[in-house]
């Protein structure tokens, strides 16, 4: 095969995975485990902190070390991890605390990976580099969804066989890295002290962020997300499907599915369509109108109408998602958009983690449907002052 094609059963190996992941995690804590909402918030926090405070040291390491290898040793290492639940599955119980412990392995696992994954696409791309990230993000959702179907089956074949087949098909994506023949990267001569080049990327970041009123509105409604909508979908629905439907995996596996469709979608439509101009416009109406509809989703009408609430609501952040990259790639400056979109993942990840523990508290306190309208309707406020108080509206290509 051409090393294209290792690349994408590498990449779609992960993909897949995570999708099995993305139902099988919350159905462990939440159903099996049922834990009560706030150690569901803090599980969710432990997978996602690792993402925060990593994944621009696993940039650095993949320009250091070559990101063939690194994805290599990170992709065998989630599917240890993986192999490793399952075994503790088969001989004893599964406790809170195992859990918190594969929760963070994986975590450290996705963000090893995600970064020396994305470098090597350039290498593999023969030149067609837009036409390779259109692909690679077709097979992201595509296979995504595939992996949530999959996940749910969960209550019917058990948890140790669902993450047996998640560990078998990460390691056939490290098979596919280590066959994957690519150009030996060179690493520089002088090698920063990693700690010392993430601060100085952050540093430059920021400052050049707070220079440019659409770069700054952007990662404030950036953080807005990562607190109000992530939260909501990783912690606050789950509990929803839980205590108002009584549901399991297979309500999980669907809320999932529609969401990732949603998105698949959205992105489609764009590439047919071509650009859009008003592109500040688009990322506050549809930050808007996602957060209306998340709001339809706390009302309780029914798990039909909670499902169409989530794909509308999956259409809306493929739309903010497309638009929010883009308005930070073209605003940033040439010679520092790498660090830009570092610090605009960083800001989303970074808000991930006390988005989860601020929506366990919040369904503690006030029930699961109470707190989805609550994140639904600070994110309405936040679209608002957005609105009201910054340029964003008029700013167009």
């Amino acid at each position: 095969m051409k090393p294209l094609h290792y690349y994408f059963v590498a990449s779609g190996s992960w993909y897949l995975a995570y999708g099995v992941q993305g139902v099988v995690f919350a159905w462990l804590v939440t159903i099996i485990l049922n834990e009560t909402p706030d150690k569901v918030g803090i599980a969710q926090m432990a997978y996602l902190l690792p993402g925060t405070f990593l994944i621009l040291i696993g940039g650095s390491l993949a320009d250091h070390f070559g990101g063939r290898r690194l994805a290599l040793l990170g992709q065998s290492f989630a599917a240890l991890t993986a192999a490793g639940l399952a075994l503790t599955l088969a001989l004893t119980e599964l406790t809170y605390t195992v859990f918190l412990f594969f929760a963070v392995a994986m975590g450290c696992a996705q963000a090893i990976v995600t970064p020396a994954r994305d470098g090597l696409l350039t290498l593999v791309a023969d030149g067609k580099i837009q036409r390779r990230v259109i692909q690679a993000s077709m097979i992201q959702f595509g296979i995504q969804t595939i992996g949530f179907l999959i996940s749910s089956l969960a209550d019917t074949v058990g948890a140790m066989l669902m993450l047996s087949f998640q560990s078998f098909v990460l390691g056939i994506g490290a098979l596919a890295y280590y066959f994957l023949d690519i150009p030996q990267q060179t690493p520089p001569r002088t090698r920063p002290h990693l700690i010392s080049h993430l601060l100085e990327s952050l540093v430059d970041g920021y400052k050049s962020v707070r220079k440019s009123p659409p770069m700054r509105t952007v990662v404030l409604q950036n953080c807005a997300m990562g607190i109000l909508f992530m939260g909501s979908f990783i912690v606050t629905l789950p509990l929803l499907i839980r205590e108002v439907y009584n549901g399991s995996s297979m309500e999980l596996s669907w809320i999932n599915t529609v969401n990732s469709l949603g998105l698949l979608v959205t992105i489609t439509l764009l590439l047919r369509l071509g650009d859009i101009r008003l592109q500040g416009r688009a990322l506050i109406l549809s930050q808007g109108i996602g957060a209306l509809v998340l709001a339809s989703a706390s009302l309780n009408f029914g798990f039909s109408i909670l499902v169409a609430s989530l794909f509308c609501w999956g259409l809306c952040g493929g739309l903010a998602m497309t638009m929010s990259r883009t308005i930070m790639q073209e605003q940033s400056p040439e010679d520092q958009r790498g660090r830009m979109m570092a610090f605009y993942g960083f800001s989303f990840m970074g808000s991930g983690p006390i988005g989860a523990l601020f929506c366990g508290y919040l369904v503690s306190w006030f029930g699961a449907s109470s707190a989805l309208a609550i994140a639904a309707l600070l994110m309405f406020t936040v679209v608002v002052l957005v609105y009201w108080k910054s340029s964003l509206w008029d700013l167009h290509r």
